[in-house]
């Protein structure tokens, strides 16, 4: 008696490998719901072997750095929140456990909310160590949102429960005593940056949140502070709030 086609589909997610894959029996069931769940399954193999290949791509830089002392703690920085007219820049700093590995992981941008908050969950209960540095409105309205952002990457790095040896930083350069590297997109080419980008795009974005529910009619739940449609007219309604910075158009000339 043939397996049924819902045995085979459980059957087939226990298969790793294309080479299993291929060298399965059922290849030669003819019946059109085995042959499809075969390819379902060999697309799923085929993006699992596609993320592999990324998340090693994406560890180059960390891979570089231990081969010269495998004792490093390597620090992943990045920053969000530095375009919005609303809130404060949220940065974070991240050391990865030796064996990591957040299949998936990526800049924070180019992932979906869903995936994000998986993602979160997964490297809040499973890194070496995290912290989060915020720069706020005032500080950025005081000293432009380039220095506030340095601001934030720095007070992250000081929220770390140990001193990292070596900073790789999304863009930027920091005035601390720990050799770093800048890169430029960061975010999608180091995995450490990565998980930053995403611990400090989740947390500001709870953030905002939180601010919509304290002041409703910004539309903060959706926009986190960037300038949209529902943002500018709940500012032209409700007025300019003590979270909005002032330096930042059309904010600016509204208040002038």
């Amino acid at each position: 008696m043939k397996p049924t086609i819902k045995d085979i589909k459980a059957m087939l997610q226990t298969i790793e490998t294309k080479e299993e894959l291929d060298n399965l029996i059922i290849n030669n069931d003819e019946r059109k719901g085995v042959q499809s769940a075969i390819v379902s399954r060999r697309k799923e193999l085929d993006k699992q072997q596609l993320l592999l290949e990324n998340y090693k791509v994406m560890s180059r830089f960390e891979n570089e750095i231990l081969a010269q002392d495998s004792e490093s703690l390597i620090c992943g920085i990045d920053e969000v929140g530095r375009g919005p007219l609303a809130g404060p820049v949220v940065a974070c700093a991240v050391i990865l456990n030796e064996d990591h590995h957040f299949t998936g992981l990526n800049d924070s941008k180019q992932l979906s909310a869903s995936k994000r908050e998986i993602l979160e969950r997964q490297l809040l209960a499973d890194v070496y160590a995290y912290a989060y540095g915020y720069a706020t409105v005032d500080e950025i309205d005081e000293i432009n949102i380039y220095e506030a952002t340095k601001l934030a990457m720095e007070r992250a790095i000081s929220g770390l429960s140990v001193k990292p040896t070596h900073l790789l930083i999304d863009a930027m350069t920091l005035n601390v005593d720990i050799p770093q590297t800048s890169i430029i997109k960061g975010d999608a080419k180091s995995i450490s940056i990565a998980a930053a980008s995403v611990l400090a795009k989740e947390h500001r974005d709870r953030y905002m949140r939180n601010l919509a529910v304290k002041c409703p009619g910004y539309g903060f739940e959706k926009n986190v502070g960037y300038g949209t449609q529902q943002h500018l007219e709940g500012i032209k309604k409700h007025g300019i709030l003590n979270e909005h910075r002032k330096t930042f158009e059309p904010i600016k000339s509204l208040k002038s």
